[in-house]
């Protein structure tokens, strides 16, 4: 009799775990494909957290298309109540959500927790005239259609990074010039080359360039000086700009609070590990963590931020 009521208490354990006690097999999705930032998000995730003993196993999963809401899609109707399913997203989804006028939205999806962000800077081809970002702002605001930009997909974080220094500087955001590249060399090019004005992205993007001294570093939009940037933040230019592309992890619809806490906690030690942190150094990428309740406030906050900087610049209908 014992023997049963033991076998059978550990039958009910199972069926009503939560991933704070089972969450030995787990499956992430990059909702993009393989190479970019979400996938190298998920699959540091996966180094992290096997490497570390948080997981017994973790497969990663390419869901591609639409800037990741075909993959938000699929986790909201095919994932929803799945406690060991988890999705990698980010600013840009936010945009693409928008510009892509998905029928999916993040609210639909568990928000657990942002993991890192990266400071945009602008830069200039060497040989530019502009200095410093007074440089830039006086010839945005002069003609803003004559300033060109170049950038990420439309929507995106380079994009609306382009629309808040404008509006930043007093200059029309909604006559911006700005255009989008679908991959980091075809910008690097149009930079170097003189054909536009400035670019926008990631410092890692245009480090080897600027330490080369084919392009100028006029700026940082952190709020405080970033070390290893040899670079005054715009603030410190008398520029009211301040944006980080981060990304995060999302869980299913469905799941209970009692599991979405443990998947906060999960995500809370996998941060604190020695994997994740080398990691973090080696990618260049900055710890962001927020959890639970926070990080939810910060993505609706972010989504009204978003949402108003793309309705100033036309990619949103009012």
């Amino acid at each position: 009799m014992l023997k049963l009521t033991a076998a059978a208490a550990a039958l009910a354990a199972a069926l009503t775990a939560t991933p704070a006690s089972a969450q030995t097999d787990l499956k992430i999705m990059a909702p993009a494909g393989p190479g970019g930032g979400w996938d190298q998000t998920a699959r540091a995730m996966q180094q992290a957290l096997t490497s570390s003993k948080l997981a017994r196993s973790v497969q990663v999963t390419n869901v591609t298309g639409a800037g990741g809401s075909v993959g938000l899609a699929q986790l909201i109707n095919s994932a929803k109540g799945d406690p060991n399913q988890l999705m990698v997203n980010g600013f840009v989804m936010v945009g693409a959500l928008l510009t892509n006028k998905s029928a999916v939205s993040l609210s639909q999806a568990t928000p657990i927790a942002r993991l890192t962000e990266e400071v945009e800077v602008i830069v200039v081809p060497a040989g530019s005239p502009i200095k410093t970002a007074q440089d830039l702002a006086a010839a945005a605001k002069a003609d803003p259609a004559k300033v060109t930009w170049a950038g990420g997909s439309a929507g995106g974080v380079d994009h609306i990074t382009a629309a808040l220094f404008a509006q930043a500087v007093g200059a029309d955001a909604t006559k911006i010039n700005y255009i989008p590249f679908s991959g980091g060399g075809e910008s690097l090019a149009a930079i170097l080359g003189g054909k536009v004005t400035a670019g926008i992205s990631g410092y890692g993007e245009y480090e080897g360039q600027i330490k080369s001294g084919k392009m100028r570093l006029i700026g940082v939009t952190a709020a405080q000086r970033v070390p290893g940037i040899d670079a005054p933040t715009f603030r410190e230019q008398g520029i009211d700009l301040v944006i980080a592309n981060w990304r995060s992890v999302m869980a299913p619809p469905g799941i209970s609070a009692e599991q979405k806490q443990a998947l906060v906690d999960l995500v809370g030690k996998m941060v604190a590990t020695d994997a994740w942190k080398e990691i973090l150094k080696q990618k260049g990428w900055d710890n962001a963590f927020l959890g639970g309740d926070a990080f939810t406030e910060f993505l609706k906050q972010e989504q009204t931020r978003v949402t108003g900087v793309l309705k100033s610049v036309g990619l949103v209908k009012p």
